[in-house]
């Protein structure tokens, strides 16, 4: 029997007050499929979609997700289905997930998908526990699920930051795209060490993946070995060369 969702109480975000401005450049643009849309209409709502969920710290080539964006392209998944696969996908889990507590995740989470800020500490506490007792992907389906989520997006409609700017100030909220995807305690894990002779370089081993990891320093020496080595046979070669002249 899993834990019912704590109950938490929505606050008066800018989201939830009514807006009477004029559209502009300042105000959010809506992709959806609920026209038929051209080739190129199409993929700029996938990039919204990736900008959207994955940030633009995370919009490369190697994280996209080339099976789900041909499913929404021949109707297969809806804009719905293809925004639950980006929060899915390994990617999105090893660079979001995976370098957050729970509660740092769940507030990105709802920040990416539901479009707002969280209302308080303890709506993350309430989704934190969520993600612990039923796990990832049951959170993210409560969510997408969810009356606020189906209210403001629905099936077809790319999700976006809802009333960022109110006309009455003179600068809004800060873009959700422009928020670390990690939180304070990851951060603050970041080695302090510094190479030896080269004050400037952290060293991250520890926080990379495998492949992004320095070789071990016998390989290193090894390799330096062979290029010193390479270096002194040609310089024999021009030498001799040389004498031969």
């Amino acid at each position: 029997m899993s834990i019912p969702l704590l109950a938490y109480k929505p606050l008066s975000q800018n989201q939830r007050v009514a807006g009477f401005e004029v559209a502009g450049d300042e105000q959010p643009r809506i992709y959806n499929t609920d026209n038929l849309l051209s080739g190129f209409e199409l993929d700029l709502l996938i990039s919204a979609a990736y900008r959207q969920i994955c940030n633009e710290q995370q919009m490369l080539e190697s994280h996209r997700q080339v099976n789900l964006e041909s499913q929404l392209r021949s109707g297969q998944i809806t804009v719905k289905g293809f925004i639950r696969g980006l929060v899915l996908s390994d990617s999105f889990r090893r660079l979001t997930f995976d370098s957050n507590n729970n509660y740092r995740f769940a507030e990105i989470c709802i920040q990416r998908i539901l479009g707002r800020n969280v209302y308080s500490d303890r709506e993350k506490i309430a989704w934190s526990i969520v993600i612990a007792t039923k796990g990832l992907q049951a959170f993210v389906d409560d969510l997408l699920n969810s009356e606020e989520y189906l209210r403001n997006f629905g099936d077809s409609i790319v999700p976006y930051q809802r009333r960022r700017i109110l006309p009455q100030r003179t600068k809004g909220e800060v873009t959700f795209a422009h928020m670390a995807r990690y939180g304070a305690d990851y951060r603050d894990r970041l080695p302090k060490q510094v190479f030896k002779g080269n004050k400037g370089a952290a060293k991250l081993d520890y926080v990379r993946w495998e492949w992004q990891k320095n070789p071990p320093a016998i390989v290193s020496k090894i390799g330096a070995g062979l290029t010193y080595a390479g270096a002194g046979f040609v310089g024999l070669l021009l030498l001799g060369v040389l004498i031969g002249l």
